[in-house]
Parts: C-alpha cells; structure tokens; sequence
C-alpha cells in the first residue's frame, strides 16, 4: 500500500507541475490507527522512508506520537509539526495517512496547495487539488 500511496502523490504532483524530488510534504497521523500512539507496523513510516528516497522533504503531524523514537527499522529523528494555517501553507503536499479524531479537515482543506487523502476523510469536499489514494 505505501508504493501505491507514493504513486498518488507523484501523480498529484505532477498534474501540478511539481517535482516529487525537492517538493514539502507534510504527513498527518503517524500512528497505526486512529487515536492511538502505537507506531508498531505503522505505514506511517514506510511513506516517509519512500517519500524521503524520492528526494522529498518530509514533516508530520501527530498529536499522539510528538516524536519520533528510534525503532528497530527506521531512525527519522523528527519532531511532530504543530497544525496551523501558516504551517499548512508552507507544504507543498498535504498527506492524510492515519485520520485522527482532533484533524480540522476544513482548516486544512482551506489551507492546502494539494491534498492527498488515504482516509476518505474529506469527502465532503470538492476541488482539483483533491486526490484518493
């Protein structure tokens, strides 16, 4: 599933004339599952890893998990990114992987260049800067 993920993201990218090596993505929800801070099996993380390989530069926002431990497969050494409208602004990508309960779709939706969304979480929403992964 993360290899399909990644495609999409290359996909949105490129239907707007971005490069997936140097473009800003912020990643939301780093935990397995929603509402958790369990990372064990987390996709979470093999996103970032084939993210990070492509050239991208990856953050995250994960009220739940506001660091990134070292773990058997990966070391990422990353601090949570805090959510706000300046912050979502600043990416070139939006990522949704885990949907957790306290997101503001509509601030993040309002603020996005692009979303790529895994959670079906915003489909009340419409635009072309909307893509399901």
């Amino acid at each position: 599933m993360p290899e399909y993920v990644v495609s999409k993201v290359y996909h949105a990218l490129n239907e707007n004339k971005k490069c997936l090596n140097g473009a800003k993505i912020l990643l939301l929800g780093l935990a397995y599952k929603k509402d958790i801070d369990d990372l064990r099996e987390s996709p979470s993380l093999k996103l970032i890893e084939l993210l990070q390989d492509e050239g991208a530069v990856v953050d995250y926002n994960d009220e739940y998990v506001t660091t990134i431990p070292k773990l058997r497969k990966y070391e990422f050494n990353k601090k949570s990114v805090k959510l706000t409208k300046q912050n979502i602004a600043k990416y070139d990508l939006i990522l949704l992987s885990t949907d957790h309960t306290y997101y503001d779709h509509k601030l993040i939706f309002d603020n996005a260049k692009i979303i790529v969304d895994t959670r079906n979480a915003f489909k009340k929403f419409k635009a072309k800067k909307l893509y399901k992964a």
